[in-house]
């Protein structure tokens, strides 16, 4: 295989987007910093000090994506099912999904296979970092949960909009 040819010239607009500083240096990625990889492969609670760059992001990150100079030249999706939705689950509705109704909720969906856990962990830190204190009662609720991660989640949530 041949080298990949620079297309990036001067430009570090993906460095400077991330909110989580995943990329230390140019074309060098820390997976275990990228909110894509924290929220949708990472098992566990995340790095609190981590945790406030999430902002609201529940499922994957495409900030870097976005930025690039180079996705100018992409064409958007025609099919439906990539279409770009206009409405968004309330957290409160997500944060109370049970397994089964998660697992029907998302059926088809690639969130699917995150589980329930993670998908709530995450949940659990958008609404930490929501700065709205009517959801403090929904994180509360969940400070027991079975799942160490969910519980750890919820209990930071709860300290957050204290």
């Amino acid at each position: 295989d041949e080298a990949e040819v620079s297309h990036c010239g001067t430009c570090t607009a993906c460095l400077d987007i991330c909110p989580t500083q995943a990329f230390p240096a140019p074309y060098q990625l820390d997976a275990q910093r990228c909110i894509s990889y924290l929220t949708i492969e990472h098992r566990g609670p995340v790095e609190e000090v981590l945790r406030p760059a999430l902002g609201n992001r529940i499922y994957g990150c495409d900030d870097c994506l976005a930025v690039c100079p180079w996705n100018k030249f992409a064409v958007a999706a025609q099919e439906i099912g990539y279409a770009h939705r206009v409405g968004a689950p309330l957290l409160a509705e997500l944060a109370g999904l049970d397994d089964a109704a998660f697992r029907a909720r998302f059926a088809g969906s690639p969130i699917k296979r995150i589980g329930r856990e993670r998908m709530v962990r995450n949940v659990l830190y958008a609404i930490g970092n929501s700065g709205l204190p009517g959801l403090r009662a929904v994180a509360a609720g969940l400070v027991g949960d079975p799942d160490p991660a969910v519980a750890d989640a919820a209990a930071w949530a709860v300290a957050r909009l204290s």
